[in-house]
């Protein structure tokens, strides 16, 4: 009987790491929202790192979150570091900018995974409105990808995206 648990629980195993090794190496997570604002009142919120982490979601996640600032305060070379227990640590820095239509941040993410990932947020004018772009792309390491066998890791991520555009909305859109 052991025997035959020990056949099965191996077959499973190679089941999930064949999933896993079949899976996309790379992620790519994109959310859009309208936010009844200008550009020009967005874009100030997302390029001002400590502007940025009064709607960042994951700094949300935990009120206890210890944050630092490097560099300029705002624009390229603006760099904000977190360090949690709920949402793990890292740090993210603005790479390129074109005000008031795009920014772009390099992601460098230490635990619960080490990993780089790069993210961006398009701004476009439409209708005395916003339509923002949030993209987020990068490596998916092994471990990430039999974890993606058992979670949706779009979703997961593109709920969180969610949660953070409709922050980033009512803070812009109060004005």
């Amino acid at each position: 009987m052991l025997k035959w648990f020990g056949i099965v629980a191996f077959l499973c195993l190679a089941f999930v790491l064949g999933l896993a090794a079949n899976r996309p190496s790379t992620i790519h997570i994109a959310r859009s929202a309208r936010i009844g604002a200008p550009p020009e009142r967005v874009y100030p919120l997302i390029a001002d790192l400590h502007a940025f982490n009064r709607w960042n979601p994951w700094a949300k996640m935990d009120p206890a979150t210890e944050l630092e600032y490097r560099g300029p305060s705002e624009g390229v070379g603006a760099v904000s570091a977190w360090e949690s227990d709920e949402v793990g640590s890292g740090s993210m820095e603005i790479t390129q900018t074109r005000e008031p239509e795009w920014v772009a941040i390099r992601l460098d993410f230490v635990e619960p995974f080490a990993a780089t990932n790069e993210a961006s947020f398009t701004l476009k004018a439409v209708d005395g409105a916003t339509e923002v772009l949030w993209e987020m792309k990068g490596p998916a390491s092994f471990p990430q990808r039999v974890i993606g066998v058992f979670v949706d890791m779009d979703a997961m991520m593109g709920e969180t995206f969610d949660d953070g555009l409709a922050a980033l909305r009512r803070i812009a859109e109060s004005g």
